[in-house]
């Protein structure tokens, strides 16, 4: 199989020299039939001798006139043939030896469809994905520098407020009992803030493995939302909200990791609260749509601007950009939620107005 892309060049060479000695053999043919037509006018027995000889050297002056014609017009036609290959083959050349020396922006033109034309768009093809895995080297540097800044600052706001109070208690600087207790709260609250991002953190990075296994089972999506939002009425009540369900008659089962659904319907639930600004009410609405069931978080918060819609579910972004702890979350809950989506094969996407945000999920039904 290797050598057929050569027997195939060889064959379109002989071809090329073929066509160029039938090209000249007809010009010969035609220059042969216009000498023999002047010899049979001109030439007869009554002529003298002299006149036979004179008109003899005039038919190998003739000959040797056309010979000289066939010759070049053979190389004529030749070069036509090869010096638009030949100049092609110089600049793909040229084009190599350039991305050989590392300029792999250059495109060679793709201008034959014969096999040097297909030698280069293999080339452009191997300068795409060679320029593709860069950036995507770039794109992952990138990533992780700002995972370590990120976290960095996440994580040492809170450490520092912890070691500022639990220097206070250490040097007893407290005015009495209810000061110390109020210190220690404060360290505990900071703690499980701290506990919160590194398990957000945690989790995240088991969602992106792509060799996670998931303990799959037959899940009714209704009784596990029932359940999550059994779990976060506390909270409810904490921050005057009413969580309203919607749900179908239909029966809504599904395939799926039920620890890990749970966290996802968790994290919408709790961005909600804590990004849903004035929200009073967070619906949840399931569906049955064609093969999927559809799942929906509403709050009636402050809307999501359009510009944020599109980062929305990349790790540690951020509608509020200070990164004020106040803001509540870790900036990963979002990223970890269509993580678990994405590896249960479904798809979650956002749509924010004035009025409401809605995240939508769909997964597929299982049996």
């Amino acid at each position: 199989m290797k050598r057929k892309p050569i027997y195939k060049l060889e064959l379109k060479i002989v071809f090329n020299i073929l066509i160029t000695f039938i090209f000249s053999a007809l010009t010969m043919a035609i220059l042969y039939i216009m000498w023999k037509f002047f010899i049979e006018i001109f030439i007869s027995d009554s002529q003298e001798l002299s006149a036979i000889i004179f008109r003899l050297r005039l038919s190998i002056n003739f000959i040797n006139v056309a010979i000289a014609l066939w010759i070049i017009i053979f190389l004529i036609y030749s070069h036509s043939l090869l010096y638009k290959k030949l100049k092609y083959f110089v600049e793909v050349d040229e084009h190599m030896k350039a991305i050989a020396a590392g300029r792999i922006d250059k495109k060679i033109p793709e201008q034959s469809k014969a096999e040097l034309g297909k030698i280069a768009k293999n080339m452009n093809e191997i300068i795409n994905k060679l320029n593709k895995s860069i950036e995507e080297e770039r794109r992952a540097e990138q990533t992780k520098y700002e995972l370590i800044t990120n976290v960095s600052h996440d994580l040492r706001t809170p450490l520092t407020s912890i070691l500022g109070y639990l220097e206070l208690i250490d040097k007893d600087k407290y005015e009495d009992e209810v000061r110390l207790r109020y210190y220690v709260s404060i360290a505990y609250e900071k703690s499980k803030r701290l506990n919160t991002l590194i398990d957000d953190l945690f989790q995240y990075t088991i969602m992106r493995n792509s060799t996670l296994k998931l303990n799959k089972e037959s899940i009714n999506v209704i009784e596990l939302l029932n359940q999550v939002v059994l779990e976060f009425n506390p909270q409810f009540r904490k921050k005057n909200i009413e969580c309203r369900t919607y749900f179908s008659e239909d029966k809504l089962v599904i395939v799926a990791d039920a620890v890990k659904l749970a966290r996802a319907f968790e994290n919408l639930i709790s961005n909600g609260m804590n990004y849903g600004s004035g929200t009073e009410y967070i619906d949840i609405c399931t569906r049955k749509e064609n093969n999927s069931a559809v799942i929906e978080v509403i709050n009636y918060g402050e809307p999501i601007p359009s510009i944020d819609v599109p980062f929305i579910f990349e790790r540690f972004y951020r509608v509020e950009k200070s990164r004020s702890e106040f803001a509540g979350g870790s900036g990963l809950g979002l990223a970890i939620t269509k993580s678990i989506i994405e590896l249960h094969e479904g798809e979650i996407f956002v749509e924010s107005n004035y009025e409401r945000t809605v995240f939508i999920i769909k997964l597929p039904l299982g049996s």
